[in-house]
């Protein structure tokens, strides 16, 4: 029975269900935070006394390779995700995914003493983003309260001795795949994908399903015949005429145009800056001299989730840590209801049929990309030029508002 109607249109609870349960990938973003820890400081840092965490730094290769690698494995999974839907079929696409993501952090949480494991670990980590763009909104609020999670988790984990700090953080990463990687085998499978495979009985039950129609129903009810004649037709018109990937580089009818704008929309999201406050946020408080920087990461998340620099030396006056939050704040407010979620509906919107797979994982590639390059590279960034970064971010708004 449909729980409700959407512009005369059944929709059931199923349809609800498998929208969350999708969109809890959101959860999958990164850990957070544990850079800072003791113990972990201990083990993977370069220490000028072995038992004193203080002592204790990562070079910049170390710490943007152990932050950013997350970022290429997401890429990868960019471009192969939908190659491997096409395969396997939504769900155990997404379900081997998610076993891809839970070895990754296995080879994490065994980590003793070598930071090469912990980052090869964070390269398997590779989030499914499949249906990201029909689930936009869902998926971005799940983000950002996996955000606020990974921050309260780690604020509630700095103080237990030894490795049960960090590993518990890593290891609560397990949880989420988990449940999405076992969850989605008892929900519907793609009735498109069912449909492209010539397995028509099964995609009337799953549209059954999702509409809220008795399974009874299914092969007698006119709205599902339609729905599934509408796929029929569409899939036929693709096959018909199915593009390459160089044809999301063709100039003519702005194909060119329209994957270099998504591409570039993209890059833009990223050197928003948001990302480095996420990244490095506890990092950068502790350094203009806020005493505990791991509470400030959770005013960070709440804002991020409730909405889903300065020229001075920040280290000249201990209150411009105070400015500085509340411009962060502010901040991530205006990102979280603008850049955040618009970029994935602009591109669930920009692109023909026939290319629109493609030319998203191009451009979800971009992002990645540069989110990678952002993350690794900061370090490097941050100790020659110290605060003045603000203003490559403040110049890269403004591009991007431009364009």
């Amino acid at each position: 029975m449909a729980l409700f109607y959407v512009e005369g249109l059944p929709i059931g609870w199923m349809a609800i269900m498998l929208a969350v349960l999708a969109s809890m990938g959101g959860f999958i973003f990164g850990i957070s935070d544990i850079l800072l820890m003791d113990d972990f400081l201990l083990r993977f840092a370069n220490c000028s006394n072995p038992q004193v965490a203080s002592t204790c730094s990562f070079t910049d290769v170390r710490e943007g390779l152990i932050v950013a690698l997350l970022s290429i494995g997401t890429l990868v999974g960019a471009l192969l995700g939908a190659p491997t839907a096409d395969w396997l079929g939504r769900r155990y696409a997404m379900s081997v995914e998610c076993g891809v993501f839970m070895v990754g952090v296995l080879i994490q949480i065994t980590t003793s003493r070598s930071w090469q494991q912990f980052a090869i670990g964070r390269l398997a980590e590779t989030a499914p983003p499949q249906i990201r763009g029909t689930l936009t909104a869902t998926y971005q609020l799940f983000i950002t309260f996996g955000i606020l999670v990974a921050y309260c988790i780690s604020i509630g984990t700095r103080h237990i001795p030894g490795a049960g700090s960090w590993r518990t953080v890593v290891g609560i990463g397990f949880v989420w795949p988990m449940i999405l990687g076992v969850g989605i085998l008892f929900m519907p499978e793609s009735p498109r994908w069912l449909t492209a495979h010539g397995r028509f009985n099964e995609a009337r039950r799953s549209v059954a399903l999702a509409r809220g129609i008795p399974d009874s129903e299914a092969d007698k009810h006119q709205f599902i015949h339609r729905e599934i004649a509408e796929m029929r037709s569409a899939i036929e018109k693709e096959s018909k005429e199915k593009a390459g990937w160089m044809e999301c580089f063709n100039p003519r009818r702005k194909q060119l145009y329209r994957t270099l704008l998504c591409m570039a929309l993209q890059m833009f999201q990223q050197l928003t800056g948001a990302n480095y406050f996420f990244y490095y946020g506890a990092t950068i408080f502790q350094s203009v001299g806020i005493s505990d920087s791991f509470v400030t990461q959770i005013i960070l998340g709440a804002v991020n989730f409730g909405s889903a620099g300065t020229a001075m030396n920040p280290m000249a006056n201990k209150n411009i840590g105070v400015l500085m939050i509340v411009s962060a704040c502010l901040f991530i407010f205006g990102y979280a209801m603008t850049w955040a979620p618009g970029i994935w509906i602009l591109i669930g919107e920009t692109f023909p049929t026939r290319t629109r797979a493609r030319q998203a994982a191009l451009a979800t590639a971009s992002n990645w990309l540069w989110n990678f390059l952002l993350a690794f590279f900061t370090p490097f960034i941050v100790k020659p030029i110290s605060y003045r970064y603000g203003f490559v971010f403040a110049a890269c708004n403004l591009t991007g508002a431009v364009m």
